[in-house]
């Protein structure tokens, strides 16, 4: 016998299948009109771009909504508790840095980022540059220009291949590099596809047997930032830009690359270990949070998407998503927005707690290493202490170089942070054998480094002597640049 629905079931069923067509139709009419949208940018545009345009200016006209929002990458205003998008000076508020980074040129200048406006001026006012990194190298080679301006796979093209801008010295392209990072840099011109336009991204994925042109777009929202914010070394004489993934993306991984070819960034001038400086290891370490794992990308979170005047389009001023929290995390979480902020302070919090004990012990062991070597220390009592010593503030650089690490991935941090630690605690003990065995048993004596100033004195820098020199360094080269950057501005106008 025949089952028949009762009234109400087939109310239900037609009304389930109403709100169905309903839902349905809501999406085939949003994707219509997104690819309306597309169409009609394309259809509209004012100037034909083509090939590598490094002139974020070109863009404008075509681009009007994006180019602003870039624009406002100028904005210094947003403040959280902490920084935002203000130029702090890091070392004056840690000055425990300056004794970390002895021996190395982020001693005398370290200040937190600012928007990608300011890439190319940060860069040049920055006592870091113009200068050797270290006191036993060369002038820093062009490869430092390669993360700041679209001007650099332009430079590249026309020299022919990266090894040929990548030899050259930093000051010999300073009148090329007009452009702060921009369009060209991660839109293909002809038609704003995403693109990689940094060979060491797509060097560092053919070592690991991958192909990037397969990535999908979504991954591609991501790995445009991954051609900056990653780890990052230069390789050889040559300066080779090179990205240390051949054994994985971790911290332990990345540091059993280094060590099999005994890479040191520099030596570091009060303990003498062989020590490893992070860059911004930010996309490493976000695959590893739950974001990450989810496939939330970059872009999701620091360029979220924005609606005016009908057009619905990226927000191309990329800061941090607790600016615009409405538009970032409530797209997926339903709690309040003092909530939601307060969960990533809470997370920062517990990070920077760690990360400023870690600080402390690996300051302390540095003087008491060469207190140890001006005792009478020999090399064959403090090579445990020194790889102990490596060890632990290659993973105290890497958490803090990661750029919001601390809430893209606060468990992987916060354990990084913790093996830092532990290893700091065990080079304190085995530096306090080797000085027992050398007839020291009382504390050692710590100098006043309360300050960056008292620290920089201690380590032996000079910084008014530094500043006048990267001064009468700067004349003598910025009329080049200037003169450079006036005559792209009259093209420009031309255009």
């Amino acid at each position: 016998m025949e089952k028949r629905l009762k009234s109400w079931q087939g109310w239900l069923l037609f009304v389930a299948t109403m709100v169905v067509v309903f839902v349905l139709g809501l999406v085939a009419a949003s994707v219509t009109e997104r690819r309306a949208e597309i169409v009609s940018v394309f259809n509209n545009r004012k100037v034909e771009i083509k090939g590598i345009e490094s002139r974020n200016e070109i863009f404008a006209d075509n681009y009007p909504r994006e180019y602003e929002t870039w624009a406002e990458t100028a904005d210094t205003s947003f403040v959280s508790l902490f920084n935002g998008n203000r130029a702090v000076d890091v070392l004056a508020e840690r000055p425990d840095m300056v004794i970390l980074w002895a021996g190395y040129a982020f001693a005398k200048d370290y200040k937190s980022p600012r928007g990608h406006k300011y890439a190319l001026s940060d860069m040049r006012e920055s006592l870091r540059t113009g200068a050797p990194m270290a006191p036993d190298e060369g002038p820093q080679p062009a490869t430092c220009w390669v993360c700041k301006s679209p001007d650099v796979p332009r430079m590249i093209e026309q020299l022919g291949a990266p090894e040929a801008f990548y030899k050259g010295k930093w000051a010999a392209y300073g009148a090329e590099m007009v452009n702060p990072i921009g369009c060209a840099d991660c839109h293909e011109p002809e038609n704003m596809n995403l693109h990689i336009s940094r060979h060491a991204l797509t060097e560092a994925y053919e070592r690991m047997g991958k192909d990037i042109r397969q990535a999908t777009q979504q991954e591609m929202r991501s790995l445009v930032c991954a051609q900056c914010h990653v780890e990052y070394y230069f390789k050889g004489d040559e300066k080779y830009l090179t990205l240390p993934w051949d054994k994985g993306l971790s911290v332990e991984e990345m540091e059993v690359y280094y060590d099999e070819l005994k890479y040191a960034d520099y030596t570091h001038k009060l303990s003498k270990a062989p020590i490893l400086k992070a860059q911004h290891p930010g996309y490493e370490v976000s695959l590893t949070g739950i974001h990450g794992q989810r496939g939330v990308s970059c872009a999701d979170c620091h360029m979220p998407y924005k609606s005016e005047g009908g057009m619905k389009f990226s927000d191309h001023h990329i800061q941090s998503p607790l600016a615009m929290i409405d538009r970032t995390c409530q797209v997926c979480h339903r709690e309040s927005e003092e909530t939601l902020r307060q969960n990533v302070y809470e997370r920062q919090t517990k990070a920077n707690e760690l990360r400023n004990r870690l600080e402390a012990e690996l300051a302390t062991v540095h003087i008491e290493a060469k207190f140890a070597w001006e005792k009478g220390a020999t090399d064959a009592q403090m090579q445990g202490v020194l790889q102990l010593i490596r060890q632990s503030q290659w993973r105290w650089d890497f958490a803090v170089a990661s750029h919001g690490g601390s809430f893209h991935a606060p468990q992987e941090i916060q354990r990084i942070l913790g093996n830092g630690l532990d290893r700091a605690l065990q080079a304190r003990l085995a530096v306090s054998k080797v000085l027992v065995a050398l007839g020291h048993t009382d504390n050692v004596p710590m100098p006043d480094i309360s300050t960056k100033e008292k620290a920089q004195k201690y380590i032996g820098l000079d910084i008014p002597s530094e500043s006048a020199a990267k001064e009468k360094f700067m004349n003598s080269i910025v009329p080049e640049w200037l003169r450079k950057a006036k005559e792209t501005k009259r093209l420009i106008e031309r255009l």
